[in-house]
């Protein structure tokens, strides 16, 4: 079993910069593969990036060149650095780990730009 606990979000103006952070408590989470999702108000929830255990990422088209994800697992962290920030980034950010049938979510974290 995996706990998931984003933190980082706030409100920033558009340009601004927030790195969200997503602490996993529980066992194993150098063996999962990490994610960001968001959903924005009245859309579905979207892919924004990926990184497995080797540490290979993948960002959606929308946030690639912008966003950047890394982990710590020394520290069981995920982070996701998100600069240049858009009006349309506005949404709640969820932390997934996923691996085999294993998959967890955190309560996820609200990032609001203000044009």
């Amino acid at each position: 079993q995996v706990q998931l606990v984003e933190s980082g979000g706030g409100l920033v103006q558009a340009g601004g910069s927030l790195r969200l952070s997503c602490a996993a408590s529980g066992s194993g989470f150098s063996i999962f593969n990490m994610a960001w999702y968001r959903r924005a108000p009245g859309k579905e929830r979207e892919l924004v990036a990926t990184i497995t255990r080797t540490s290979s990422t993948n960002y959606a088209a929308s946030v690639k060149g912008r966003f950047t994800i890394s982990r710590d697992n020394a520290k069981n962290t995920v982070y996701l650095q998100m600069n240049s920030l858009k009006s349309e980034d506005t949404a709640v950010y969820y932390c997934n780990a996923y691996r085999y049938d294993y998959d967890y979510w955190g309560q996820g974290t609200q990032v609001t730009v203000s044009s």
